[in-house]
């Protein structure tokens, strides 16, 4: 069993991580490198540049999936 203090802790970064966003401009970055990845026109350096982009994107979707399914087993116990 987790301590309280220990379980707020971790409720609080699951908080955190659901606020997480891409600013405007990495935003607009990874839909210009999109729309010319879905025309073939990325160079070599575009194309790594865009997978790390999705890449992380992907992994910020996993642990914020993880995040909800802790708050919302949070919220029905309580």
């Amino acid at each position: 069993m987790m301590d309280p203090s220990e379980r707020e802790r971790l409720l609080s970064a699951a908080r955190r991580a659901l606020a997480i966003r891409a600013d405007p401009v990495t935003r607009a970055r990874v839909e210009v490198l999109a729309e010319k990845c879905n025309e073939g026109q990325l160079t070599p350096e575009e194309r790594a540049e865009y997978e790390c982009y999705v890449s992380t994107s992907t992994l910020l979707a996993t642990v914020q999936a993880k995040a909800r399914a802790l708050l919302a087993d949070h919220d029905k116990s309580e």
